[in-house]
């Protein structure tokens, strides 16, 4: 799924008009009738409902939703925020027929003329729309301020008002919807963690916008659907043999962080990785061989390795940031030529070496997350920023980035793409882990680095995703991530 602009997102309302044919006063009126069915049909009891409106588009919406509504037997107050100039075409038609249905409309010229409100009421957001390209302040920012503090259930119109949908809104007055009904397809705005407390629960509400200009038009992000996914997925012969899937290592554990090596190794090897070897400190084999019995085992820290007879390699998870450590990593660095993947405390060295990243061979992957990237990159001011950064860093050092969050970014030599698959249970230790073993067993299979990745990510999410069929978000752990990647996989087969 592409993620559009603000313009695009006009642009498509155009080309809609123009190829249908349709009227834009007939496209809002569809518009609308969607949002009134959605309303209705959610409505729980009758409640009081006051509608805001700005004198843009998304303020015309409004005001037809207050005219179906009163249409569908229902009383809604209409208060239009007064802005001086004259409303658009569409605006104005429809203030125009709601004025035979209702005389519930008023202006607000002033702060005086702010209606009382009730945490009872329900409030239709419909002020700003995705046109929206300035913070607000003055009269829209005050009345915002009052909505929010009513403490009554407000759904948002397309896009919550004050919010920003391609740049960051951070420290911005910003509407708090409960519901936002946005049309057609996903805005970008949505995927930000700092947006969260502002959108709410986000509908899709399909107003059939014509679907070729999206074969048209070329988007900065996108949002991966499962159906590519299930594409990428390589199919294996019914006469495979181990070799035929790779030998990995991994390159993890530490004093008192066996466990992010064992639950790394457990990941890798549910991930369908031919041959693994998890290369630790002396003195901890027994918790591995205990632990995880498929894999081999060796000392990290004896001489003559050879690191490249490996088909992939993964590192950090547990690694610890000691000499030792640093001494292993620029080990690697310098003599494994084939892209790896480094998370953690490898990128913790890194950070504190600039000069390693010199070192990583194209197609390397890394998996930060957001203070382990602003560490590595330079700190970011908001996640819009820290995006950018790493479509640019993708592009520079012709690495994978993967900026870890609720949705995960996949920055490859300048393109991006979110991952949709996962929940709030893998904000835990190991969850890292369990992604770093999943891309290290699909790297040694042969996908391709940017394909491991967006394959990676998605498995760990929708693993996270079926474990909670016998869990919680509060009670998932790593283990129940790694027992149901089998799962996963067979989703994705079918």
């Amino acid at each position: 799924m592409k993620l559009l602009s603000a313009k695009q997102f006009q642009q498509w309302d155009a080309y809609t008009i123009s190829h249908e044919p349709i009227s834009s006063i007939e496209l809002m009126e569809r518009a609308s009738m969607i949002c009134v069915e959605f309303i209705m049909k959610h409505l729980s009891q009758e409640k009081n409902i006051k509608i805001f409106c700005g004198k843009g588009n998304n303020g015309g919406d409004g005001l037809a939703i207050a005219r179906l509504l009163v249409g569908r037997g229902l009383k809604p107050s209409v208060y239009i925020l007064e802005t001086g100039k004259i409303g658009s075409n569409d605006f104005q038609t429809n203030l125009h027929r709601l004025h035979a249905f209702t005389k519930e409309i008023h202006f607000i010229q002033s702060e005086e003329a702010f209606p009382l409100l009730h945490q009872n009421d329900i409030l239709i957001d419909a002020i700003f729309g995705t046109g929206l390209n300035a913070a607000l302040k003055n009269l829209p920012e005050l009345l915002v301020k009052h909505m929010n503090l009513s403490g009554a259930e407000i759904i948002s119109i397309d896009i919550p008002s004050g919010l920003f949908l391609d740049q960051s809104s951070k420290a911005n007055t910003v509407i708090k919807a409960k519901t936002t009904l946005t049309f057609q397809s996903l805005k970008l705005c949505f995927l930000a963690a700092e947006n969260e407390a502002y959108f709410g629960k986000v509908h899709v509400l399909n107003i059939q916008l014509e679907k070729e200009f999206l074969n048209e038009v070329k988007a900065d992000y996108t949002l991966t659907a499962k159906e590519k996914i299930a594409t990428l997925l390589k199919s294996r012969s019914a006469f495979s043999h181990k070799g035929k899937f790779g030998h990995a290592v991994l390159i993890a554990g530490s004093s008192g962080k066996m466990g992010a090596a064992i639950i790394s190794a457990k990941a890798c090897m549910r991930s369908g990785v031919g041959m693994l070897t998890v290369a630790i400190p002396e003195n901890t084999e027994q918790c591995v061989h205990c632990a995880i019995p498929e894999a081999m085992i060796i000392h990290r820290n004896e001489n003559g390795i050879d690191w490249t007879k490996y088909t992939a390699i993964g590192i950090g998870p547990g690694l610890g940031v000691d000499a030792s450590a640093k001494e292993t990593i620029l080990m690697v660095l310098q003599t494994f030529k084939k892209p790896m993947i480094l998370d953690a405390d490898a990128l913790n060295l890194i950070s504190a070496n600039e000069d390693f990243l010199n070192y990583l061979q194209p197609g390397s992957i890394l998996t930060p997350h957001p203070k382990e990237f602003d560490r590595l990159f330079g700190a970011s001011e908001n996640e819009f920023e820290r995006w950018h950064k790493a479509v640019e860093a993708s592009k520079k050092y012709k690495l994978v980035i993967l900026v870890k969050g609720h949705y995960t970014l996949i920055a490859d030599n300048g393109t991006a793409s979110f991952n949709p698959s996962g929940n709030s249970g893998l904000a835990k230790a190991g969850s890292g882990d369990t992604l770093t073993g999943i891309i290290t067993a699909l790297l040694s299979q042969g996908y391709v680095p940017a394909v491991a990745a967006i394959l990676g990510a998605y498995l760990h999410g929708l693993a996270a995703d079926l474990a909670m069929e016998h869990q919680s978000v509060e009670s998932l752990l790593a283990s129940d991530v790694i027992e149901h990647i089998g799962k996963a996989f067979k989703k994705l087969h079918k």
